[in-house]
């Protein structure tokens, strides 16, 4: 919810087994803090740039919205064979060039790993506490580049 207004729809796990996966946006808004890219946020926002027909289809359009739910999809089995990154602080470079490699048609191809690693960390660090607490508010700010849990 954003302004008590829903964006997007109810999801499950989509799994035989719970495993949290239905608060998976919260990797997309993640990418949206820290990396400044989320085409899945954009159109679940309806901010696609319509303006530029080029960039509506290319980094706006639905190659590029596949490409960042199988990033999250990736990057959400490497983390559960890691107890969901609790501890981590470094993340495994080829899954970092991988996600590089998916991304270097994109805008986001200018984001150094680094930037994807504090992105994907920043991002489980408030998904654990939104699945233990089984919900919750998040903060993300564009400008200062982070997002935070706030707590039910």
């Amino acid at each position: 919810f954003i302004n008590r207004k829903q964006i997007g729809n109810d999801l499950t796990d989509n799994s035989y087994s719970s495993d949290g996966y239905r608060f998976h946006d919260i990797f997309h808004f993640s990418y949206a803090a820290v990396l400044g890219w989320s085409p899945v946020i954009r159109s679940n926002l309806k901010l696609k740039r319509k303006s530029d027909s080029g960039i509506d289809e290319v980094e706006d359009g639905g190659r590029a919205i596949a490409i960042e739910e199988g990033i999250s999809a990736l990057v959400f089995s490497y983390a559960k064979d890691r107890n969901f990154l609790e501890g981590v602080d470094t993340l495994d470079d080829q899954l970092l060039k991988t996600i590089k490699n998916m991304t270097l048609h994109l805008e986001v191809s200018q984001c150094s790993l680094g930037a994807w690693e504090k992105a994907i960390l920043s991002g489980y660090e408030v998904w654990r506490q939104v699945e233990k607490n089984q919900g919750g508010k998040i903060i993300v700010d564009l400008d200062a580049r982070s997002i935070i849990y706030q707590g039910k």
